[in-house]
Order: C-alpha cells, then structure tokens, then sequence
C-alpha cells in the first residue's frame, strides 16, 4: 500500500595529519632470510585509514625500500629481510619528501611474524601537532562522536523500517492470513473479524515504532508518513493529518526533495479527506501526490475514485475516475468506477420497463468491455448495458454471472 522507503548515514574521514622530512623510494630487494611484519594504521582520532602505503627503512627513513599497501581496513601486511627498521607511513597526497608517520626501532626476524601497528591517537604522535593540528583534531572527534551516536540510531531506524514494511505487506495480505487461519468452514463475518484484528495488531505495531523514532530522528520524514499510515489505519485521523503534513514540510524544505515520500503523504491525506467526506480537499491533496510523483498519478487517482465509491459518494467517484482516464486511459477500472457512479442516477423507462441511463454512463461501461471484455465486471457491465437496451459489440466475450 505505501513504498519503503530505507535511511543511511556514513562517519567523515579523518584529516589532518603531519609531514616529515623524506628521501624518495627505492626500489624493492628481495632476500632469502625473510620475516612477515603486518598491523592496522589507525589515525588521531583512533579511526582506521582507509588508503596510504606502510614502507620500511633500514636507515632511519633515509631510503624506503619495502613498501605496504594500506587496505580499506587500515591493514597491512607484507615480508622484508631480517634486521631493523623506520617504519613510515605515507597518505597517497602525502607530498614528495615528507611523511605522515614514523617509528623506529622496528625488529624483524627470519622466518618469524612481527604485529606492529601504527597508531597516531598515541601520546608521542600528538605532541608533535600544533595548536591548530591539535584543534582541529578536536573539532574532528566531535564530529566523528556526534556521527558515530547518529549511526547507531540510523542503525536502530533501518531495522524497524524493515519491520513496518512487514508489517505493511501482512496488513496488504491480512484477509487471506484470516481465511487460511480459520479455515475453510469460516463464515465470512469470521473471516472479516479476524482480518480487522490482524490490521489492528498490525498497526498498532507500527505506531508504537514510529512514536518511538520519531522522536529520536524527527527531522525525517519518512518516519512521519510511516506514523501517519498507522494513524491512518486505527481511524486516528486528526494524528494522521498532523504526522502527514509534518512530512511534506520536512521534505519540501529538503534540498533535495524526494518525490516518493512527497507522493505517498500527500496520497495519505487525501484518503482520509476522502473518507471524511472533505472532497475538495482530497481533491486537492491527490492533484498534490499526482504532480509530485507521476510515476503513481494513474494508481492514486484510482484508489481516490475507490474510496469514493466505498463511501458512497457517487458524484465524487465520477469525478476522480475522470481525472484519473486522464492519467491512464487505458486502465479498465476507472471505467467502470465511472459507469457505476453514473448508473445510481439510472431510472427505469414506466412504458418499456428497461433501465434509462444517464449520459455517459453507457459510454464508461462500452470502454471498460473494450478494454477488459473477460474482465471481473464484465457479466455485471453486460447485463446493465442489455437491460438498458444498449448495444453490445460482439467482440466483447463477458463470463458468466
């Protein structure tokens, strides 16, 4: 019934780091007596980095001889002769001749594994920094606090967008879970008891999850037109016009606005207008979902003339299935929304006894057979047309009533 629509937030890269003096890299050379040294390089804010070269010097940095790449994990690994070395590291903007980090004293035997990690939150590293290295390290970790906190909330967030769009399919497929249940003895007030109580159940779920996450991300509108579709469901209609409206707000003022998440709030109001008996307004408020998202103008316009016809509302039916031809003219239904709202002002002819309708309708029905002739409405669209005394092309094949 309404789109999911899923949230996500990335942490910022660190920057920032320090240079130091560097002569330029020498070529690789291999040895017999080999040792494996590997670790994780891990920035000022004890972040991993995501790219860079770990290299060895066997003379205090002066030449570089055995170089590392740094992988997405800030890991590296690789094998060098046995001896002692400067390990450096270098960012792939690192300038030429400087550096980003060193250590010395680094031993590797023959044959033996050495873990030595790079570690730029340490004590030593830092006291290198100046002032302003040193702030805007701050300014980072701040940030990178504030990020970290938001991810686990947009972790908690995802998950239970997951489940209300469970809950949404189980809603969409409430009726036939309520028959298979009961089984096949069920009396349809059965069937429909049962169907209201797994929507209820259903609903429910999803206003106690978007309460909840609405409060803790509640510049998102996404969330409040998940919490204004359980309003909706449970009749809570003032709520669900309230959550609706905070949605398009949010999204409206987004610089980016998503044409979706507009289209389903404004879709959203104007089924509870409908239903209220506000036609203007769900008028207005299916124009609004139509310019917003036209991928869906055709389907909302439809279900508009749908809830018309569930209210009722005869006059308002035609009307919405004739805005909605102009969408999707060659979708069969909103003919025949169309012809049955026009048949309620059909009267019977006191001479000939057949059934006199009114303009158009006759028209509606004619194109619903033209373009579903097998359709679900056939036999009925037939036999109205026949006792009116309409004619019928033989192209049309109705099945039996």
């Amino acid at each position: 019934m309404r789109r999911t629509f899923s949230l996500w937030l990335g942490l910022p890269a660190a920057a920032g780091l320090l240079g130091f003096a560097l002569i330029p890299v020498l070529a690789q050379q291999p040895s017999a007596k080999m040792g494996k040294i590997y670790g994780q390089v891990l920035n000022p804010t004890g972040a991993p980095q995501t790219d860079g070269t770990v290299s060895l010097s066997p003379d205090g940095g002066r030449t570089l001889k055995y170089n590392f790449p740094v992988s997405a994990d800030g890991e590296y690994s690789g094998e060098a002769p046995a001896g002692t070395y400067t390990l450096i590291y270098r960012e792939p903007t690192t300038p030429k001749g400087q550096v980003v980090d060193e250590i010395s004293g680094i031993k590797i035997a023959a044959g033996a594994n050495v873990e030595q990690n790079d570690d730029m939150s340490r004590p030593a590293y830092l006291a290198k920094m100046t002032p302003e290295q040193r702030k805007q390290l701050e300014e980072l970790k701040k940030n990178n606090a504030a990020a970290m906190k938001a991810n686990v909330v947009i972790k908690e967030l995802n998950a239970d967008l997951k489940m209300v769009a469970q809950d949404q399919s189980d809603i969409d497929n409430a009726a036939a879970a309520a028959a298979k249940s009961l089984g096949s003895n069920a009396t349809k007030d059965q069937i429909a008891a049962k169907t209201a109580e797994i929507k209820t159940a259903k609903y429910n779920d999803i206003l106690t999850m978007m309460t909840k996450d609405t409060g803790l991300m509640p510049n998102q509108a996404i969330l409040w037109v998940k919490l204004g579709y359980a309003q909706e469901g449970l009749q809570k209609y003032d709520d669900a016009i309230t959550s609706y409206q905070k949605a398009i707000t949010l999204e409206s003022a987004a610089k980016t606005p998503q044409s979706d998440v507009l289209g389903v709030a404004d879709a959203g109001l104007g089924e509870i207008y409908a239903r209220t008996g506000k036609v203007a307004q769900a008028n207005a408020a299916y124009d609004a979902s139509a310019k917003a998202d036209p991928t869906r103008a055709g389907l909302e316009l439809r279900n508009e003339a749908i809830i018309f016809f569930q209210q009722g509302n005869a006059d308002a039916q035609v009307a919405a299935a004739e805005e909605a031809q102009k969408v999707d003219p060659n979708d069969p239904i909103i003919y025949y929304l169309e012809g049955q709202g026009l048949v309620q002002k059909a009267t019977v002819d006191p001479t000939t006894h057949r059934i006199v309708l009114p303009p158009g309708c006759a028209d509606a029905y004619r194109k619903y057979l033209q373009l579903a002739p097998t359709g679900q409405f056939a036999a009925e669209v037939t036999g109205i047309l026949q006792q009116a005394g309409e004619k019928i092309s033989s192209s049309y094949h109705a099945g039996r009533r």
